[in-house]
């Protein structure tokens, strides 16, 4: 399996708690966010998994408004746990996929995102850590965290990396509808 490479066929998207009162304290909401979407709508275009997981909502609060009205028809996976590998849904939603490789994204990049990221890696999953997908409160934790996670095999990339390498090629309906939506 050549873990830098990622299609359609092989991904599954795996959305760590972007939750309302964490959101709130993110200088990096409104760019996390975005690029969550664009993951999303592409993910929903290809028919590609999407797992969404929230961190204790009754103190955290739901999804984000965004993410939770384009995910209508997914319901959030709670956990306690700071990664979603040790939450009570996520092991079994994640292998039901029959997926491989994880494009990572979410909030705080140096707890829940981190734990899970370094999970996946030891369960034999290749993780694409989507940069400006994820982040801290603070830049120090996430550069911190950006490196412990590649530092443990993860590939570091980014939301277009990962929207043109599932794409594959242009002239689709598929690629006209994401390079539209990314402009």
């Amino acid at each position: 399996m050549d873990k830098f490479l990622i299609n359609k066929d092989e991904a599954v998207l795996v959305i760590v708690d972007i939750q309302e009162r964490l959101a709130a304290v993110m200088s990096e909401r409104q760019k996390v966010v975005d690029n969550c979407l664009h993951l999303v709508e592409t993910a929903k275009l290809l028919d590609i998994p999407v797992i969404l997981n929230e961190q204790y909502p009754k103190g955290l609060g739901p999804t984000v408004i965004e993410i939770k009205e384009a995910l209508r028809h997914v319901a959030p996976l709670e956990k306690l746990t700071f990664s979603c590998c040790r939450g009570d849904s996520f092991p079994a939603g994640l292998a039901s996929t029959d997926r491989k490789k994880v494009i990572l994204a979410g909030m705080e990049t140096h707890v829940c995102v981190l734990q899970t990221c370094v999970d996946l890696l030891k369960q034999g999953y290749a993780v694409h850590a989507v940069s400006d997908a994820i982040c801290s409160r603070t830049k120090e934790n996430y550069t911190t965290a950006i490196e412990f996670m590649r530092d443990a095999g993860a590939v570091i990339t980014c939301t277009e990396t990962v929207l043109f390498q599932l794409l594959e090629k242009a002239g689709t309906e598929e690629f006209k509808i994401i390079s539209k939506r990314i402009k």
